[in-house]
């Protein structure tokens, strides 16, 4: 006969986020990997007008409600502190983990700020925001245009790298390890657990 095991031998699968949390997560990553490749279309010669036209529009007020989420998000996060993680990943993972989740919400609202500044300061039309009656920020101003377009393309490097780090370790979790990490974030009724 089989013995059944003891209750301190059964892993303890890893407290979940909750689900708002998970919501705005998965939200966010549609709409910042949809953005990368509009980025890199709507900038190529020799496109016809009304794709150009659209792929700017989709990009521009995209960009807008990326950072608008991401905002919320950090008073989620605030509200909401995210779960600890076991105390079977180490210290040092358990650090990367954290600077690397910090790094994203950085560069995520870097490439949200400084998009909006290019648009704005270039006297280029945000038209959802146009549309409510929201009022640019700032004047047309060349040189904040000409900053903020470039702070916007060097950052997308690194929000790329980040993002397949990012990819990477969770992947590295639920393949390699299968140690529940990954279910912590994972879009399921079932497994939130505070």
């Amino acid at each position: 006969m089989r013995e059944r095991p003891m209750l301190q031998d059964v892993p303890v699968p890893p407290k979940s986020y909750h689900p708002v949390a998970k919501m705005l997560h998965w939200l966010v990553a549609v709409l910042v990997i949809a953005m990368i490749p509009i980025g890199q279309v709507m900038v190529l010669e020799g496109l016809p007008r009304i794709v150009q036209n659209t792929l700017f529009l989709l990009h521009k007020n995209g960009g807008v409600l990326v950072g608008i989420l991401m905002v919320i998000r950090l008073g989620v996060r605030l509200v909401l502190s995210p779960p600890k993680m076991p105390a079977t990943v180490p210290t040092l993972q358990r650090r990367v983990a954290s600077a690397a989740h910090w790094l994203l919400y950085v560069l995520v609202l870097t490439m949200a700020v400084s998009g909006y500044l290019r648009v704005v300061a270039g006297g280029y039309p945000i038209e959802g925001l146009d549309g409510l009656g929201v009022p640019h920020l700032i004047a047309r101003n060349a040189l904040v245009e000409t900053i903020a377009k470039d702070v916007h393309y060097y950052a997308h490097f690194a929000l790329i790298a980040v993002i397949l780090a990012h990819v990477a370790g969770a992947l590295y979790h639920l393949l390699w390890l299968r140690d529940g990490i990954f279910a912590r974030m994972w879009p399921s009724p079932r497994n939130h657990r505070r």
